[in-house]
């Protein structure tokens, strides 16, 4: 009965609040696959502040779609209804086939964009902090992933020529990072609740309150029979394909997006939006998500005491994993926008948002900084953006970001 009262307010506060939702652009539509939104200029440090370490945690750059599932999918669709389709489903087909063309066999491998898109942020760090990259350790790691050993390369590249020799850059890769960089793999807890997804009754009631697909499948190809498992399905694959291919670098992405119109790439947006969300971040349903974040919180903490400390060397250490590594950290760490707790699931596209969260290339760098008087403050920038704790609070003595933060790890 409680489950069922549920799903009925989900769906009931979905149909009333939909008037008021906000609509996104194209771009912003396109979530965690939009290409890296990088700033326009670099946000200075007080001159009483002096930064001395970073800790950087980025999702890697910029690729060819991971799988060709979907793509494979919807020109196995439209093909199928050939003879059905309309302009606007006969244009789909041809980009969706020059996708699969241009993709060949580098589905999940890193893209030019996605190396312009690391070499960008090394060099932004570089020349933002050179105290910290001349003459200096930097320490790199990464997934053993190979867009993210690609990411992880082309970052410490561009440091290295930075550097031009005055100083040090290793970078190392494997499964034995997985415990940091890939916990949604090796948290067995969590393998398991991503396999049951508890969350999919809450979702599959989102879906069906807002989901376009009849009428997107209908402007594709109307006359064609299939069911609205079949519809929901096939609409999120069209979306996926179309909101793919900018991150890939091809010609026809905007061209393909604008085949939807706004309210159709926006409810598939808020579908996807919210599957990340329950999937990925601490909920009202779940805190595992986030809880397997803690081990790359705790090496957070514990690698800028030991700098203090004087126990390690290393002013910059990087490290390189996926949009779902970040996603679990920063929701743990409570930053704002990256948190949200609701049981209006509705609501959670207009405050909690994957555009912002985890674009390609998504960071977070927490800038350790000392004070003339000695004591140690944080920044914590998002995708080069310094975070605001309320009240314009960014930045934040050490000893009590620290105490914060030791709580959300667990200890």
């Amino acid at each position: 009965m409680k489950s069922r009262l549920l799903l009925t307010l989900i769906t009931l506060t979905a149909a009333t609040l939909s008037v008021a939702a906000q609509t996104f652009s194209l771009d912003r539509c396109r979530g965690s696959r939009m290409p890296y939104p990088a700033p326009d200029s670099v946000v200075a440090v007080p001159d009483t502040l002096s930064p001395v370490m970073i800790y950087h945690v980025g999702r890697h750059g910029a690729r060819y779609a991971t799988s060709p599932d979907r793509f494979l999918r919807v020109e196995a669709y439209l093909t199928a209804h050939a003879d059905k389709l309309t302009p606007r489903g006969k244009r789909l087909l041809e980009i969706t086939r020059g996708a699969i063309d241009a993709t060949a066999d580098r589905w999940g491998e890193l893209d030019s964009l996605g190396i312009a898109e690391q070499q960008g942020i090394a060099r932004r760090l570089c020349l933002a902090f050179p105290q910290l990259i001349v003459g200096h350790e930097v320490t790199a790691i990464s997934s053993y992933v190979g867009r993210c050993e690609a990411s992880m390369d082309a970052f410490t590249s561009t440091v290295r020529r930075m550097q031009s020799g005055l100083g040090s850059v290793s970078a190392d890769s494997g499964r034995r990072y997985s415990y940091l960089m890939r916990p949604f793999s090796t948290d067995s807890a969590y393998v398991v609740w991503a396999k049951e997804k508890p969350y999919k009754p809450v979702l599959d009631a989102y879906t069906d309150s807002i989901t376009p697909a009849r009428k997107l499948l209908d402007a594709i190809m109307p006359g064609a029979a299939y069911s609205d498992e079949d519809a929901t399905e096939m609409a999120a694959s069209v979306y996926y394909v179309v909101s793919s291919l900018a991150a890939m670098g091809l010609a026809d992405a905007d061209a393909a997006m604008e085949l939807l119109t706004p309210d159709e790439y926006n409810a598939l947006w808020r579908i996807d939006n919210l599957r990340q969300y329950l999937s990925r971040t601490q909920s009202t349903i779940s805190t595992l998500p986030a809880d397997i974040a803690a081990p790359l919180l705790q090496d957070m903490i514990d690698n800028t005491d030991g700098f203090i400390s004087g126990k390690s060397n290393a002013t910059v250490r990087l490290h390189f994993g996926h949009a779902e590594t970040l996603m679990p950290l920063l929701s743990l760490m409570r930053l704002p926008g990256c948190y949200y707790l609701t049981h209006y699931f509705d609501t959670v596209a207009d405050h909690w948002q994957t555009f912002n969260v985890v674009p390609m290339a998504a960071n977070l760098q927490l800038i350790l900084m000392r004070s003339r008087s000695g004591r140690y403050y944080v920044r914590f920038d998002l995708n080069e953006r310094p975070v605001s704790f309320g009240a314009d609070r960014v930045y934040i003595p050490w000893t009590q970001m620290r105490a914060h933060l030791q709580q959300l790890a667990g200890g």
